[in-house]
């Protein structure tokens, strides 16, 4: 009987252990191999550390830009981000792009959805003057329906205003 608790309680820490460890990287921790985006160690052909894949660009070049409050209009800090994003688009043509436009929980569903479509329709615009080909790009507003960060906090609703650019490989989207 001591044996079977024994091994029982061996079970349930063994469970424990491995809920926080996912917890922990869902909640953007280091990955398994101690990256903080949990593709790897960054030496095989898809890491963080290969410049043509999808892992370096989310992680290195950047993936997303942010929006001040009701604005659909590109920060300075914004541009820079799109410029590193089109020069990787340019090295790399056999990837396409969906631009995801978001919205915080403030306004209603149908405000915050054409916000979206505003903040995404402002990155495809900027990407294509420097030069991306609109038929590697497409773009889709989730308004506030996809928050990454879940409070009623500024600090949360400034994560959640934001487009959202993700790469897949194949030139058509």
């Amino acid at each position: 009987m001591n044996r079977i608790a024994s091994l029982g309680l061996v079970a349930a820490l063994a469970l424990t252990a491995a809920c926080s460890n996912r917890a922990d990287n869902l909640a953007g921790g280091t990955g398994l191999n101690g990256d903080r985006y949990g593709y790897g160690s960054g030496s095989g052909a898809d890491g963080v550390s290969n410049p043509a894949s999808p892992a370096y660009f989310q992680a290195r070049v950047g993936d997303r830009v942010l929006f001040p409050v009701d604005q659909s209009g590109l920060t300075s800090e914004a541009r820079g981000i799109l410029d590193g994003q089109a020069r990787w688009l340019a090295s790399n043509p056999s990837f396409s792009a969906v631009i995801e436009g978001h919205a915080d929980e403030q306004g209603t569903r149908e405000y915050n959805l054409a916000l979206g479509a505003r903040r995404a329709s402002a990155v495809y615009d900027y990407l294509i003057s420097k030069g991306v080909s609109s038929s590697r790009l497409r773009t889709v507003s989730y308004g506030k329906e996809r928050p990454i960060e879940v409070c009623s906090e500024e600090s949360c609703y400034a994560k959640n205003r934001r487009a959202v650019t993700s790469v897949s490989s194949g030139a058509g989207v």
